[in-house]
């Protein structure tokens, strides 16, 4: 009999290539607002996490403890007490999603491990950024590590590969019309030409990487950081995709003096997003293996481009 498995979205980027990875080894329930489609033999709960009581009754209505939950949209404190209140006898294993963008970008290593100097804010909810939320969320797991509920935090950089937008820096972060714009040989801007080092991870090498996990104990109560096989500099990322559509790239430098100052939304961005991924080494847990242009190539068939 199959173990049972329930994701925290399921029609995602990532949720969706977990959905699909876990099937081989669960039987596999997805809460999403349904919006969009499963895939085939992914049982449905229909609920919208922000409507608290609606997704309280959704789970238990759903009558179903599960050998692991994988939470792909905890977003802030709030999702995260919510799971707190919701699973503990409903699984005894949650794995969720966090962001390395919970590192203060003035102040991160190279590379950066577990770790470090983070953004710490206050307010509400609404009144914080993305980073400040994210950080938020962690705090309620780690201030209950050691609970019934065994949880695991993932820290990934950029994500790509099928189901996601292409383009991992600013100007050109998830950009739909980027590979075209490449094809018709047009310049691609990048601030500081695109010199800052990055790590980006294949979305089905991190869901691997949270299945792979899921039963190995010294994952359990743990944050790791996580990123692909090899740091390049983000110009690389766009001539690989160059070369996969043969095209020679043209770099359009922006300069970093004042950029941060015009575009403070960028600041996760315009430093260098490489981890030590000893920790997950250490404990286990499977790396992530696939070369940039071998995951970019499938990024871009995914995208009718190849």
């Amino acid at each position: 009999m199959k173990k049972k498995a329930l994701i925290i979205g399921g029609s995602g980027g990532l949720s969706g290539r977990l959905a699909a990875l876990a099937e081989d080894e669960y039987e596999v329930w997805a809460v999403t607002r349904g919006q969009r489609p499963l895939g085939e033999g992914i049982h449905l709960l229909k609920a919208d996490r922000n409507d608290t009581e609606n997704f309280r009754k959704t789970i238990l209505e759903a009558d179903t403890n599960w050998d692991i939950v994988f939470d792909c949209i905890c977003m802030n404190e709030r999702h995260a007490m919510q799971d707190l209140d919701v699973f503990p006898g409903k699984t005894k294993r949650l794995v969720v999603i966090s962001t390395d963008s919970v590192y203060d970008p003035l102040r991160k290593d190279t590379p950066q491990n577990e770790d470090g100097y983070f953004v710490e804010e206050e307010g509400e909810p609404e009144a914080l950024t993305y980073a400040g939320n994210k950080r938020r969320m962690e705090h309620v797991f780690i201030n209950n590590f050691n609970s019934s509920l065994a949880v695991t935090l993932f820290r990934p950089g950029h994500i790509y590969g099928p189901g996601f937008l292409i383009g991992c820096y600013p100007e050109h972060s998830r950009q739909k019309e980027l590979p075209q714009l490449i094809l018709d040989r047009e310049p691609i801007a990048l601030v500081g030409g695109g010199i800052y080092l990055t790590q980006p991870i294949f979305v089905d090498d991190l869901a691997n990487s949270m299945l792979d996990c899921a039963e190995r104990q010294e994952a359990f109560n743990r944050v790791f950081c996580i990123g692909g096989p090899k740091a390049v500099e983000n110009r690389r990322y766009y001539e690989i995709i160059g070369k996969l559509l043969d095209r020679d790239l043209t770099i359009k430098e922006i300069p970093l003096t004042g950029y941060l100052e015009d575009h403070p939304e960028y600041s996760g961005h315009l430093c260098h997003r490489i981890y030590d991924l000893s920790a997950l080494r250490e404990a286990g847990v499977r790396l992530p293996d696939t070369p940039l242009e071998t995951g970019l190539n499938l990024h871009l068939k995914s995208l009718g481009y190849l």
